[in-house]
């Protein structure tokens, strides 16, 4: 049995009651860093056998299915927020499905969705990219194609390469371009930043430092909206 357990993006009294009785419960731990990993047991007083899974590596891929085969139970979790979703996860998944072994995702902690609830935009379709490659070719095309569906685009950014991104964003979609940065999220220095993708570019090339991970909301410039449902 393999259970995905979404862990805290970063307060982490914000685990499930259901995650934790998993991870209590299980045989064993799958995780991307055994010491992130550690950190959180220890905190809820966890006590488990962990083993990194690494997603690049067809030895750890076949490794943690074997001991899937043999009937013990697994949890897998990556540093932060849901595996499988821009962090590793999802060959084990396939290849424990493939095998026939019973797989339960729980829901829990998500960065992409905590940024878009308080995105305070539209609560409908959005395009996620997470990570774009680092070459600013092919990241450009991804997010001209995704963002010419008409639906806000959402990707992830460290904060070593935010101000770059941001400048991609103004040169291939216009300066103009309304960018939502949320920052740190559930975090002690959680911050929110609204603007253009220009503006937020020189803000941010003025700090001396930016620390933190961004969820990056790509929106559209605002139109009164319309209820295509109204019958008047």
């Amino acid at each position: 049995m393999l259970y995905i357990v979404p862990t805290p993006i970063g307060n982490l009294q914000d685990i499930t009651l259901r995650a934790l009785e998993v991870l209590k419960t299980c045989d064993a731990v799958l995780c991307e860093d055994t010491r992130r990993t550690q950190i959180l047991l220890s905190h809820f007083a966890i006590s488990k056998p962990t083993f990194r899974y690494n997603e690049n590596d067809d030895f750890s891929i076949r490794r943690c299915t074997e001991v899937l085969e043999s009937g013990k139970t697994c949890a897998l979790v990556s540093d932060c927020g849901t595996p499988c979703i821009s962090d590793p996860g999802w060959r084990l998944v396939k290849a424990a499905v493939e095998k026939g072994i019973k797989v339960s995702s729980l829901p829990g902690p998500s960065a992409v969705a905590c940024a878009l609830a308080g995105a305070g935009i539209t609560g409908g379709a959005f395009t996620f990219l997470g990570f774009l490659p680092r070459k600013p070719g092919r990241a450009a095309k991804l997010l001209s194609g995704a963002y010419g569906v008409g639906n806000p685009v959402v990707v992830y950014e460290s904060p070593y390469r935010v101000i770059k991104m941001l400048g991609l964003i103004a040169k291939t979609l216009g300066e103009d371009t309304p960018v939502i940065l949320a920052r740190e999220l559930s975090k002690v220095y959680e911050e929110w930043l609204r603007g253009t993708a220009a503006g937020l570019a020189a803000d941010l090339g003025k700090k001396h430092k930016v620390q933190g991970e961004f969820v990056m909301i790509i929106d559209r410039p605002h139109k009164e909206e319309k209820n295509e449902d109204a019958d008047f």
